[in-house]
């Protein structure tokens, strides 16, 4: 007999531990910078003060946690067909959501949840640009008849089987993950991101060992040979932990990675401490984007992100988070996934490259001004400077090779059924966007650019935005119009 959701009921009662561990680090990232102060003063505390504090806090937060619980109920309005929320403790809130309008539900899991036996619930619709609504914890069956019942649509029943094998799985998967790609794809991925973690504690470790040195005047013994060895010890072992940072990021957020094919949908499961299990539907993807680098080509692996239908107007961050990944595919598997989730392999078609400005503008933004910034400082304020005119020729280099291939990777591919976007100096993107999602044109021109016949295009979709810019201003206008003829006699929808 499948559970009722006429009258309001609660989450699971287990779950105050959920509520409990939320409000708890909620008020550790507001709290912060007075534990980090309590903690260097941790000798100076009265004990007897602080253990008292600390169970008056945990006392607080769980009498908080409980309230949170009681006073969070769901239900569903059979005579209005929406989904209600009520919550809050003294500031009481109503959400209602229409059936109609929900077009994702996820039920997941973190590792405390995990431990508790519950599951989240997390509703989405696609004039939000963040989870609309998220139950954390309810039981496993629960969970499963509750978004069987928010996936129906005008009173069609969506079969049983999508929600059961969302997180059950026992639909055998058509492309898993294995981990040896996923071993690939933390070896060979996220450089930039790992890079500027890492960026902001070597120059700190570097001022530390400035001072020591200075401090015990031990400077002198520094000979060219040591600090040689020095610097290439520290370059090694920056190498090695932003290989270290992208291996363990993605065993954790990817482990397991399955995805199986049912009905008119890819369900899609993945995760080792949280897992996280999601459906996509083909005519909810807006764009898809494969991302791939040199040695990812070597070893056939690439990266795939799909973004569906979210707030035209959200942030680009927030656009970002919501897309879904897809990490280690073989040249095959992405094939099969194109395949499914855009009718067919989009091919290339007529290529438009865009204006040796490009190359100017970017020369003159990443050398140009921390150039003149440099040698300013250097002849106005510290001569000291030019002792690392070696790092700044290294630097010169560096930007002059990924600006070189970030202007030979530029090309914006167009036939009859598919706008590619290429770009990316290391890490290769290709944005694959179908003509009938453009939901907005913009065709742009500075004045400056009049004389050189050129402009900027923004193609605006549901599921963000894609711009190519710096391009025959002329080819640009016809490309637009071509567009919108395509946008006002297709048949399709954009969802």
């Amino acid at each position: 007999m499948k559970p009722s959701f006429n009258t309001p009921q609660r989450q699971s009662l287990v779950g105050v531990v959920v509520m409990f561990t939320d409000t708890l680090q909620k008020s550790v990232r507001a709290l912060w910078p007075v534990l980090l102060l309590w903690a260097f003063r941790f000798n100076e505390i009265n004990k007897l003060h602080l253990t008292l504090g600390i169970t008056i806090i945990v006392l607080v937060l769980g009498v908080i946690a409980y309230l949170k619980y009681h006073h969070f109920t769901f239900f569903l309005d059979e005579d209005n067909d929406e989904f209600v929320i009520k919550e809050g403790i003294f500031n009481k809130t109503r959400t209602a959501i229409p059936l109609d309008k929900i077009q994702q539900v996820n039920i997941n899991q973190s590792l405390i949840q995990r431990l508790i036996g519950v599951h989240a619930l997390e509703v989405d619709t696609a004039g939000s640009s963040k989870k609309e609504v998220a139950i954390k914890a309810i039981s496993h069956n629960l969970a499963l008849a509750l978004k069987e019942r928010l996936l129906q649509s005008d009173k069609t029943k969506i079969s049983t089987d999508i929600a059961e094998s969302t997180v059950n799985d026992e639909k055998e998967p058509f492309i898993a993950i294995s981990f040896v790609s996923l071993l690939k794809t933390g070896i060979t991925s996220n450089y930039a991101r790992s890079f500027a973690l890492l960026l902001a504690f070597t120059i700190t470790v570097f001022q530390n060992v400035e001072e020591y040195l200075d401090e015990y005047t031990v400077s002198e013994y520094i000979t060219t040979e040591v600090l040689l060895r020095f610097t290439t010890f520290i370059v090694i072992g920056i190498i090695v932990l932003i290989l270290l940072i992208n291996l363990v990021r993605t065993i954790f957020k990817f482990f397991d990675y399955k995805i199986a094919q049912q009905q008119n949908a890819l369900l899609l499961s993945y995760g080792l401490l949280n897992t996280r299990n999601t459906i996509i539907r083909p005519e909810r993807v807006q764009m898809v984007m494969v991302r791939r680098n040199y040695f990812q080509k070597k070893i056939d692996i690439q990266d795939i992100k799909i973004k569906q239908t979210s707030n035209s107007d959200a942030a680009s961050k927030e656009q970002q988070k919501s897309a879904i990944e897809i990490p280690g595919c073989s040249t095959s598997e992405k094939d099969i996934l194109l395949q499914f989730l855009l009718d067919k392999v989009p091919e290339r078609g007529v290529a438009l490259k865009p204006n040796i400005r490009k190359i100017i503008v970017q020369v003159a933004f990443f050398l140009g001004i921390p150039l003149s910034i440099f040698f300013f400082l250097a002849y106005f304020e510290n001569n000291m400077l030019y002792n690392y005119s070696s790092y700044v020729l290294a630097y010169v280099l560096f930007v002059i090779a990924l600006i070189y291939f970030s202007f030979k990777n530029t090309r914006l591919f167009v036939n009859n059924d598919f706008i590619i976007k290429q770009s990316g100096a290391w890490d290769v993107d290709n944005e694959f966007l179908a003509p009938h999602k453009i939901q907005a044109i913009k065709l742009k021109q500075y004045f400056w650019h009049k004389k050189a016949n050129i402009g900027t295009v923004t193609l605006y979709t549901a599921g963000g935005a894609l711009a190519f810019e710096l391009a025959d201003y002329t080819r640009l206008k016809q490309l637009v119009n071509y567009w919108t003829y395509q946008v006002e006699t297709t048949n399709k929808n954009w969802m």
